[in-house]
């Protein structure tokens, strides 16, 4: 298999010399995997150049970002057009393609945005079990592929790894293949200075089956990928290379990792791998070979399309997780149901009300909990679990597997065809941020339904009592925080959320229970406004009360006894700061009116300044919680309808 070394040459050439011209970036990665990933994507990658998007293509996902270099390399050489030798000169430049880690959205080619360690691996999770969701509903004529993924020693050592290989492993996703960049090398030098893990056994342990190779041994490449294709649970192939391969001073040092080798050091290396030409030239008849592999897989995609164009419209319409018609009538009716019925209950479980009206219209649903499920209320009644043995269910148990949960989220979204959404409780958020803003960064429309959001859950106490989770999911740019007061609102943030395919979501939601608030039936999404005068005054306005999820019942409260007082205030109902941000100045100006604000939320204060101005009055968390039953911890926090009846009262008076 000596005709790979020519082909692998390039990759390091272009890897090299693109990060020499940046003078910044990580050139040893991709001059290690360069064996590797000449054999993958020579011998068995599935994929076409003129349709990126092919749904049946394999995934490939280099969860090791650093080495961007290496799939920005791969995609100019087999003929992604976006892939040019212009950008890859432009490699970490404002503006390019070639980010300086891969960022879907930004190059063709690119299937999810990586760099975080480990996040390219838990993604891949998703993509696999998409790939056995959408064959379990399409069948194998249709969806047929693996998802590849590399991973260095950083991934597997972040703790989102274990989650995502746990997973991976009890659901038996044999079509996951991970290779593993076995280089022995961090950033501080050998990786024993931190790690002895064994990383064999541990994967084995997860359920998996694994092996190790020479990563630089074409024919053992070859044999193991070939081996990995007909295994029944997933497989790691441990490649045991050298990092910055060809590199006479620099291989097998923590210097090649993230730094420009140098020019010296480049011409050694020219010399050393018998490759003569300047930078960023490639021979054509290499260049040649390349693109021949780039189009390895023609008779293949015109053999798919055709099964594609003879599948019935419904089936079209599950691969392209196309929405059914006017199906937002459903969303209709349950509001119509909450106005007639005026519930009292918690919004989480108003929440699973909407799932039960919405998920037998809408199959492109998902959902799923990290071992939370009754408690967060996210199983609609006609869901069916996802079980290793039969993957034609929608609803996933996760465990207790947050990060992971989250991960796998993104991957089934980007997967496409699926819109998922997945619970836990909104003091375990931190759990899954770098997931979720992820989600945020690459406009995936995830849903996070983040229950037990305040004081309001009571005994469980601090531990579990958000104080400035709102706060910090709020500051994430592209989210949409919800946090509706009843069931109308709820209804109407289930819609926004599934609505929103760019935008993800964090619906947050009580265990205590709330009143029925909306009086005004409309068919009017009110929440799209993010906040809207719920109780308006008769009179000169002379305060506004703004709250947001179960304490705009407080505010209600507030407002009646105010209004006996003869005193004039509004209620605003703000179930989304981001949206209210987004409405003209006009209408803000007109919901929040000329008196003084009054905030009202049993969290952080943090964001509220905004609104409230130098004169308003906060009335909610200073510190953290405490465990006692929750009308207690209102009374002990001061989070009242006296509380808020006693400040206008004195405000109004000086």
């Amino acid at each position: 298999m000596n005709h790979f070394s020519p082909l692998a040459s390039a990759i390091r050439a272009l890897s090299m010399d693109a990060v020499e011209k940046a003078k910044s970036g990580h050139p040893g990665m991709p001059m290690g995997m360069a064996d590797v990933a000449a054999v993958l994507f020579h011998d068995f990658l599935r994929f076409n150049p003129e349709d990126p998007h092919w749904p049946n293509r394999d995934r490939f996902i280099l969860s090791a970002g650093h080495g961007s270099m290496l799939l920005y390399s791969l995609l100019y050489l087999i003929g992604y057009k976006e892939a040019s030798i212009e950008q890859l000169k432009n490699f970490r430049q404002l503006h390019s393609k070639t980010a300086g880690h891969p960022e879907y959205g930004h190059l063709t080619g690119v299937e999810t945005t990586t760099g975080p360690l480990g996040q390219g691996l838990a993604t891949s999770v998703g993509m696999a079990l998409g790939e056995k969701m959408m064959a379990a509903r399409l069948g194998k004529d249709v969806i047929d592929h693996y998802t590849y993924v590399i991973a260095s020693d950083g991934d597997l050592m972040e703790g989102i790894s274990h989650e995502a290989i746990s997973l991976a492993g009890h659901l038996k996703l044999n079509k996951l293949i991970v290779l593993f960049d076995d280089n022995n090398i961090t950033i501080d030098g050998k990786a024993d200075l931190s790690v002895s893990d064994n990383q064999l056994k541990r994967f084995e342990a997860c359920g998996w089956n694994a092996i190790s190779i020479d990563g630089h041994d074409y024919d053992a490449i070859h044999k193991a990928i070939k081996s990995a294709q007909t295994s029944d649970r997933p497989f790691l192939i441990a490649c045991k290379t050298t990092i910055a391969k060809g590199a006479p001073k620099k291989a097998d040092t923590s210097g090649a990792h993230g730094s420009p080798l140098g020019i010296d050091e480049i011409a050694a290396t020219r010399k050393a791998i018998g490759w003569p030409y300047p930078p960023f030239e490639i021979p054509e008849d290499i260049l040649k070979s390349w693109r021949k592999v780039g189009k390895r897989n023609a008779e293949n995609y015109q053999n798919w399309s055709k099964t594609y164009q003879s599948l019935p419209q419904d089936k079209k319409n599950i691969l392209n997780g196309a929405f059914p018609a006017n199906w937002q009538k459903y969303v209709e009716e349950v509001k119509n149901n909450f106005y007639n019925e005026k519930p009292v209950q918690a919004t989480r479980q108003l929440s699973q009300t909407v799932l039960d009206a919405l998920a037998p219209h809408l199959p492109m649903l998902i959902g799923g909990s990290a071992d939370l499920t009754g408690s967060n209320n996210t199983k609609a009644k006609i869901q069916k679990p996802i079980t290793p043995e039969d993957f034609s269910g929608n609803y996933i148990h996760y465990g207790v597997r947050e990060h992971g949960m989250a991960a796998a989220m993104n991957g089934l979204s980007l997967y496409g065809g699926f819109i998922p959404y997945g619970g836990t409780f909104l003091a375990f958020c931190d759990y899954l941020k770098p997931a979720l803003r992820l989600s945020a960064l690459m406009q995936q429309g995830v849903i996070y339904v983040l229950t037990h959001d305040s004081i309001g859950l009571g005994e469980d106490g601090p531990t579990h009592q958000p104080i400035e989770h709102l706060a910090s999911l709020r500051a994430i740019p592209n989210l949409h925080v919800f946090r509706p007061a009843d069931g109308v609102e709820v209804a109407e943030c289930w819609q926004l959320a599934i609505e929103h395919r760019d935008t993800p979501s964090a619906l947050v939601l009580t265990r205590q229970n709330v009143p029925h608030l909306r009086l005004d039936q409309t068919t009017q999404n009110l929440t799209a406004k993010g906040g809207y005068l719920l109780r308006n005054c008769n009179g000169k306005r002379q305060a506004t009360l703004i709250a947001t999820g179960s304490e705009v019942g407080l505010a209600v409260e507030a407002y009646e006894q105010l209004k006996q007082m003869g005193i004039e205030t509004a209620v605003v109902s703000m179930p989304s700061f981001e949206l209210f941000d987004k409405q003209p100045k006009d209408y803000q100006e007109s919901v929040l009116g000329d008196g003084f604000k009054v905030g009202i939320e049993a969290a952080s204060d943090f964001g509220w300044a905004k609104y409230l101005g130098e004169k308003g009055i906060f009335i909610g968390m200073k510190g953290f919680g405490a465990s006692a039953p929750a009308p207690e911890l209102y009374k002990h926090f001061g989070i009242t309808t006296e509380t808020i009846v006693k400040s206008v009262k004195e405000r109004i008076s000086l």
